[in-house]
């Protein structure tokens, strides 16, 4: 399991590279349909990458992590869409609520088998 330093950085990162690219390639997605779909997926990954990032820095804060952090990053990935095309703001939400149930889906998980394991040592 990677550190919470890691995964800031990671998430920091791919944040950057993804940012980048999507900022480049700005006038392709919004040029079609599909691209503009792709444009608001892509936007929903910087949703994810803003949600693990400030996740861990919380973490590492001492800070609970909760809804406020859950806003910012979507604000953040909304912002972002925006400036590509208004579609995209609406399938960056739809795609970052999958992507938030789907992370939730994971940590209860996850939390689940580390209870079982202290439950047992």
């Amino acid at each position: 399991m990677a550190s919470t330093g890691s995964s800031m950085l990671l998430s920091f990162l791919l944040f950057t590279v993804v940012l980048s690219l999507e900022v480049i390639y700005r006038g392709k997605l919004a040029s079609s349909e599909l691209f503009t779909i792709l444009g608001g997926f892509i936007s929903s990954l910087l949703f994810l990458f803003s949600f693990v990032f400030i996740g861990n820095f919380q973490e590492s804060s001492g800070i609970k992590t909760g809804w406020g952090a859950v806003i910012l990053a979507e604000v953040v990935a909304l912002l972002v869409a925006s400036t590509v095309h208004r579609v995209c703001v609406t399938t960056c939400f739809l795609f970052s609520v999958g992507l938030l149930y789907e992370v939730n889906t994971l940590s209860t998980m996850m939390q689940s088998k580390s209870e079982v394991k202290s439950r047992r040592h």
